[in-house]
């Protein structure tokens, strides 16, 4: 039997709005929202004054709205947050290098080799809590059990500024009484199938006969039954390269003006551009997203040829793939636009020593990289971006 494993869930808490508020004063203790500007976008983080009123991320703002009337919202900060991000995870590498990041404020930590550098699996989750709370002065909640799932579930199970700590031992004690909804991948559609058949508990789960389970899992009902019962042997996966580097805006209202889209498309790809060169890479493939009034998603993509990360050539073949889709769709009303780079690579800094248009333009984009760098994002901006008003 293989030595048992010591796994770290950190969840920082209400990680967007905490930031906010720790920035603002006059936002503490208040019910507060970060995220869409209209009554047509989501909530993306909800202070726990705002989740008293039952909001979540994900909902719609008009939603939230309705729920509390006196709730804030700011605007979302990415760049800020990223920043932050990094301090936080910085700590995480201070204890191990087995950093398994799942979102900026989220990762897995395996720290079974760390044990005779800084103590046990708790102490350790303590030490990484304070620190954070020392150099970020933010709190996180912390779940350490014998692998990735278990972790994950009982990082939720004190919020916020939680340490949870689960073993071989009280395994079973801890997870038998929980609701079925907290193992991750359940769904609102396998909920209700799971209610239907009495299954509300992840006891429930686990002693349930295959022919209560396959009508719900199929084939995945033995790997169902295993979480239900804490086993789970997913390696800590040191971070992977982002896959690709996006940016993408819901708008107040619908557009369907040519001129109004491609201003859009360059502010979009404008980002998606500054992202990828801000991480050193270049994107092979250059991908649109366009979602209409009536809900539904459809994406076309380009080789970009060569991969590249400038504002120009990103925002050329956007143009291209958004006039392919608006000659199919005439007449549509567009309610998101999105800007993707993917195939993502090293960027080997060729295009700055190329001839003509490539390097006049990469040493522009640079030039605003820099300024912007220095007196912040607002400063400088395109004309072709700007309202016409």
């Amino acid at each position: 039997m293989s030595a048992e494993r010591h796994i770290l869930h950190v969840d920082m808490d209400a990680f967007y709005a905490s930031v906010e508020q720790r920035d603002n004063p006059e936002l503490r203790g208040k019910p507060l929202v970060v995220g869409g500007g209209s009554n047509r976008g989501v909530v993306a983080a909800a202070s726990y004054e705002a989740r008293e009123f039952g909001i979540r991320s994900a909902m719609p703002m008009r939603e939230a709205n309705q729920r509390c009337p006196d709730l804030l919202r700011v605007a979302p900060r990415m760049a800020h947050y990223q920043s932050v991000s990094s301090e936080v995870f910085s700590v995480f590498r201070q204890f191990t290098p087995q950093v398994e990041g799942l979102s900026l404020d989220e990762a897995f930590l395996d720290v079974t080799a760390s044990l005779a550098l800084f103590g046990s699996a708790v102490e350790i989750g303590r030490q990484i809590k304070a620190r954070i709370r020392s150099d970020t002065r933010l709190t996180a909640s912390v779940g350490i059990a014998p692998n990735k799932l278990v972790a994950k579930i009982a990082s939720d199970l004190d919020k916020p500024d939680g340490l949870v700590i689960v073993t071989l031992e009280n395994l079973r004690e801890l997870l038998d009484p929980l609701p079925v909804s907290v193992i991750p991948g359940i769904g609102k559609r396998t909920l209700s199938q799971l209610h239907a058949a009495s299954i509300r508990t992840i006891a429930n789960l686990r002693i349930a006969p295959d022919r209560d389970l396959e009508p719900i899992f199929g084939r995945f009902t033995a790997r169902t039954r295993e979480r239900a019962c804490g086993i789970d042997a997913r390696p800590v996966i040191p971070s992977r390269p982002d896959k690709s580097i996006s940016a993408e805006e819901t708008f107040d209202t619908d557009l369907y003006k040519p001129a109004d889209l491609q201003r859009k498309l360059m502010r979009l790809s404008e980002r998606t551009a500054s992202r990828l060169r801000k991480k050193g890479l270049t994107a092979a493939t250059l991908q649109v997203k366009i979602r209409d009034s009536e809900f539904a998603t459809f994406t076309r993509q380009q080789t970009l040829q060569p991969a590249g990360n400038g504002t120009g050539q990103l925002y050329e073949s956007a143009s291209h793939l958004l006039r392919g889709w608006l000659s199919e769709n005439p007449g549509a009303r567009i309610r998101l636009l999105g800007v993707a780079g993917s195939g993502l690579a090293e960027d080997s800094q060729q295009q700055l020593f190329a001839d003509g248009d490539i390097a006049a333009n990469a040493q522009l984009d640079q030039a605003v990289d820099d300024i912007r760098e220095r007196f912040g994002g607002p400063s400088m901006a395109r004309a072709r971006t700007l309202d016409r008003h």
